[in-house]
């Protein structure tokens, strides 16, 4: 077709989007002085009649393209907190900072990939397989590989508290928030001062990225790292080290609690298995290094709970539940999302709306507000070297920004491709992909 090289074009701009929105509209760029139009644009001129713009999903299973981006995205704000960069001072680095994994208490025996010395073990000792009540055997004996799909199914369906996991899901994030604003606290009491002599001396700094265990229940990988007053400009006093940061983690996260409503469960609280570890700036000693950190959490950036066994789109009514592509105990999972979201204690929270998330609704990477740069930041900085290259292209003369006025209106047109454009799209994606990898190894070579 005509218009094929254009739509081309616009697939390359959103690096092969897998569901692209079509946008109707124009805009135009004033002189804020003189009112005279300096830049037009239309897409009632384009061959096509719409510009593509990318859906910006996280998701690697709903779009391989922006997923990608979205994950060097979270990297670069990982490791500008750890190395300094992008308007993080470099003096960051020196900061007592560590590499923590929380995770969810056990809510019933589930069968696991168990590995020692790079040879894998049974997920159970045979020594500990008595029968439950409900005569099945709670050991399994078995050596399950990673990709298993038993991995993370429960050895007993009966025995298994979904209510409790499901419960546990919804107030995850509320029980992270508990946990950092306790922390302050538990530093004050083991340096001996108060809240605001602390205030004065150190500031707590955070990123997280929330994962799905295969059992189905989330846990969070987070740096956390001790700022002077002032933020990550400003070192905190020789004293505060990672010995004391350790102990603050380990502490506070065995005090903190989330209280659920009268005739629920015991509250929620973290599992026991909590794993710190100090972050260095590259040799890893005793720790992790930094670049190993922002890669780790980088990659559990895009992925969903689709990684447990359940799907990536909400669930509307429960006679779709029997026909999900799912694992028996993730179907098990939602159902009781949509049964206790019925009864009085739970109705407020939104169980049925996060159901095909096994009852997490929280965000899935937060930091805090001095952590480092912002994702806001980063895609404007990539918007703009667009927008710049754009012009170069043109022929535009250079616009200053102070002295000129945008004015555009926009109207969705739809989601998606259509008549087998997908194929050219992933064609797309898969060029850029490739073009990328050549280069980081390039660069890796350089160095």
């Amino acid at each position: 077709m005509p218009d094929f090289a254009r739509w081309q074009q616009m697939v390359y701009a959103t690096g092969g989007c897998a569901q692209p929105v079509r946008l109707h509209g124009e805009r135009y760029t004033l002189d804020s002085r003189t009112g005279e139009v300096l830049d037009v644009y239309r897409t009632a001129d384009e061959p096509t009649g719409f510009l593509l713009t990318a859906c910006g999903n996280r998701r690697a299973s709903r779009c391989p393209a922006c997923s990608a981006v979205y994950k060097d995205d979270t990297y670069h704000l990982i490791i500008t907190g750890l190395r300094g960069g992008k308007g993080v001072p470099e003096d960051a680095s020196q900061h007592p900072r560590a590499f923590v994994t929380f995770t969810a208490p056990s809510f019933g025996a589930v069968h696991a990939h168990r590995e020692q010395s790079g040879r894998t073990l049974p997920c159970r000792p045979r020594r500990d397989r008595p029968v439950c009540e409900h005569g099945r055997p709670k050991g399994c004996g078995l050596r399950h590989e990673r990709d298993d799909v038993q991995v993370g199914q429960p050895l007993c369906v009966d025995c298994y508290d979904y209510i409790g996991a499901v419960l546990w899901n919804a107030h995850a994030g509320t029980l992270w928030r508990e946990f950092t604003k306790t922390m302050p606290s538990v530093l004050a009491r083991l340096l001996g001062i108060t809240r605001l002599q602390l205030r004065r001396m150190v500031r707590l700094s955070y990123a997280k990225v929330a994962e799905y265990q295969a059992r189905g229940l989330v846990h969070f990988h987070a740096v956390v790292r001790l700022d002077g007053p002032d933020g990550p400009a400003d070192r905190p006093p020789d004293h505060i080290t990672i010995d004391l940061l350790d102990r603050a983690i380990r502490r506070t996260s065995g005090q903190v609690a989330v209280r659920i409503e009268d005739g629920a469960p015991s509250p929620v609280r973290w599992g026991d298995q909590l794993d710190v570890r100090p972050v260095y700036v590259s040799a890893e000693l005793d720790g992790m290094s930094d670049q190993r950190v922002a890669r780790y959490v980088a990659k559990y950036a895009t992925k969903g709970a689709e990684s447990a066994g359940t799907v990536d789109r909400p669930i509307r009514h429960t006679w779709e539940i029997s026909g999900l592509k799912a694992t028996e105990h993730a179907r098990r999972m939602i159902y009781t999302c949509f049964s206790l979201a019925d009864l009085p204690p739970y109705r407020h929270l939104p169980l049925r709306q996060w159901a095909h998330m096994l009852g997490y609704g929280g965000h899935f990477s937060t930091k805090s507000r001095r952590y480092s740069i912002r994702l806001g930041d980063l895609r404007q900085a990539r918007a703009d070297f667009r927008a710049e290259h754009a012009r170069l292209v043109k022929g535009t003369p250079p616009l200053a920004q102070e002295t000129t006025v945008t004015v555009s209106e926009w109207h969705y047109a739809g989601t998606g491709h259509r008549h087998g454009e997908a194929f050219w799209a992933e064609l797309a994606r898969q060029r850029i992909a490739t073009a990328r990898k050549i280069a980081r190894d390039q660069a890796s070579e350089d160095r």
